[in-house]
């Protein structure tokens, strides 16, 4: 996908920006960034407890990697005001129904042929930090496009208010994960499944390390 270096030059001006604000005025400490390949189809996927993930996160990944896109589903009630959807739109956020939407999951599956996209299989949000049951529409798009996986973990972020100063966060990303033993098997819900699964495993294996796993309810 060829993208105009003006887009790219404004996502990762609004990247440093945003982590000006994250890791200087506040405490955002990023680890693992070097497990993010810098090209081919990478597929961020990490548990969901707050809205700034969706601002944050990208720059994460473009601090490590700058005039790159981070695509994202965003709730499709973000886009519905002209200039939030001008700004998320050119910001690499796509609206998603709440329901299945298989047109979003035709896009995200274009886009992980050589892009970045950044996913939370929960589907909701956490605000109390529990990490939830993946979904297994994750485990089918892995399943199909088998995109590089990176395991990412985030902590605190349910905690920070807007503005602040001296907050304290963490992202975390995992080593890629592997799935050549299940992307064999049959092409069902039941292997579907067991792909999520790996991934909110992996998932709840950094949080375990950052002291901050909490189960599901």
């Amino acid at each position: 996908m060829r993208i105009s270096f003006p887009r790219l030059f404004w996502v990762t001006f609004s990247a440093y920006v945003v982590g000006f604000y994250a890791s200087t005025v506040n405490r955002l400490v990023i680890k693992g960034a070097a497990n993010i390949p810098a090209t081919g189809g990478v597929l961020l996927a990490s548990n969901h407890i707050s809205s700034f993930e969706t601002i944050f996160l990208p720059w994460a990944i473009l601090r490590q990697h700058p005039f790159q896109m981070v695509w994202a589903p965003a709730k499709e009630e973000l886009f519905k005001k002209p200039f939030q959807r001008l700004i998320y739109s050119s910001w690499g956020a796509f609206p998603v129904k709440r329901k299945r939407d298989v047109k979003a999951n035709r896009v995200i599956n274009d886009l992980l042929k050589d892009q970045k996209v950044m996913l939370f299989p929960e589907g909701t949000r956490h605000p109390d930090g529990r990490l939830g049951k993946g979904n297994r529409g994750v485990g089918k798009i892995i399943y199909d496009m088998r995109p590089t996986v990176i395991p990412t973990a985030l902590v605190g972020l349910n905690q920070w208010k807007f503005p602040g100063f001296g907050q304290a966060a963490t992202v975390v990303f995992g080593p890629a994960l592997g799935f050549d033993d299940l992307c064999v098997c049959e092409d069902c819900k039941e292997t579907h499944q067991l792909i999520v699964d790996r991934v909110m495993d992996a998932i709840a294996d950094l949080l375990k390390k950052e002291g901050a796993y909490v189960g599901e309810a």
